[in-house]
């Protein structure tokens, strides 16, 4: 079974982009695009962020 989880290998800040993508089987790069869209285009990529900094478990 798959688990969400921050990202040891795929880490720019904190790994919550590329444990995201690992999930998801997806480029990391495709997540960090879509969090940098949301904190542009209202900032809610930002506070879904943080709030996964919080939730996500370490690896």
């Amino acid at each position: 079974m798959k688990r969400l989880v921050k990202s040891r290998k795929n880490k720019k800040i904190n790994g919550v982009c590329g444990g995201i993508a690992e999930y998801l089987d997806v480029d990391p790069t495709i997540i960090r695009l879509i969090f940098t869209i949301g904190i542009l285009f209202g900032g809610a990529g930002l506070w879904a962020y943080i709030i996964c900094v919080f939730v996500i478990p370490e690896e």
